[in-house]
C-alpha cells in the first residue's frame, strides 16, 4: 500500500535541509525553520496543537512554536522526519488519513516559494487521495461564499458549494484544487471561469476550514 504522507514527509524534510532555516515558504512571514517548527508543535506538543485552529488558543501556541523554531535547525528537520509513534496524528493508523494532505500541502508552500518551480506530475493514487480531501474541503472552505460554485477535476469528480449567486466555475488537478481551497489561491495553478469581479473575490478570500 502506498505511503504518501511518508513521501511527501521525506520530500519536504530533504528539502527543508538542502534551502536552510531562512528560506521562503508561500506561508507570509514564515521561513523554513518557521514551518518546522509549526509540524514539531502540530505532532509532538498536543497542548499547544490546538491553537492552529481554535482563536483562544492560538497566542499560547504561538509562543510554544517560537521556544521550538529556536532549536537548532537539523534537530527541527530531525523531528519533523521522524514523528512520534505515539501522536495522535502520527502513529501507523492515522498517519496516511490525517498527513497525506497536511505535507502534500506543506511540500508546496516550501517549493512554490522559489523562483522556476512548476507543478508534479503527482502519481494517479495520490491524486486520487486529494480528490477525496478536496471534495471535502471545498464544501467547508466555500460554503459561505456568495456565489454558485462549481469545482470540477478532470477524470475525478465535481462538487457544488457557495451560497448562491453569480455562477463560478473552478477547475484544475486535485492537489492544485487542495492547494485554492486552503487560501494558497496565488500559487495553485486552477482555471477560474466567471463574472471578472466574483472571480477576483474568490481569488482573494480566506479560504481554508
Amino acid at each position: 500500500m502506498p505511503r504518501y504522507a511518508r513521501s511527501e514527509r521525506e520530500a519536504l524534510a530533504d528539502l527543508m535541509q538542502n534551502l536552510g532555516p531562512d528560506a521562503p515558504t508561500v506561508n507570509e512571514g514564515w521561513s523554513v525553520r518557521d514551518l518546522a517548527a509549526h509540524l514539531v508543535v502540530r505532532e509532538r506538543r498536543p497542548d499547544a496543537a490546538g491553537g492552529i485552529a481554535l482563536p483562544p488558543l492560538r497566542g499560547y501556541a504561538e509562543r510554544v512554536r517560537l521556544r521550538v523554531a529556536a532549536r537548532p535547525f537539523d534537530e527541527l528537520v530531525a523531528l519533523v522526519r521522524r514523528p512520534p509513534l505515539w501522536s495522535p496524528l502520527s502513529n501507523p493508523v492515522t498517519d496516511e488519513l490525517v498527513n497525506t494532505m497536511e505535507f502534500y500541502i506543506h511540500h508546496e508552500d516550501v517549493r512554490r516559494a522559489r523562483a522556476g518551480w512548476g507543478p508534479r506530475n503527482l502519481p494517479a493514487g495520490l491524486d486520487a487521495v486529494l480528490w477525496r480531501r478536496a471534495s471535502v474541503l471545498g464544501r467547508l472552505a466555500l460554503r459561505r461564499f456568495p456565489a454558485d460554485l462549481l469545482v470540477q477535476a478532470p477524470g475525478h469528480g465535481a462538487l457544488s458549494a457557495g451560497r448562491g449567486g453569480p455562477r463560478i466555475r473552478v477547475v484544475g488537478a486535485p492537489g492544485e484544487l487542495v492547494l485554492f481551497l486552503t487560501g494558497r489561491q496565488r500559487v495553485s495553478r486552477v482555471q477560474v471561469e466567471g463574472p471578472a469581479a466574483a472571480v477576483d473575490r474568490l481569488r482573494a478570500a480566506q479560504l481554508g476550514i
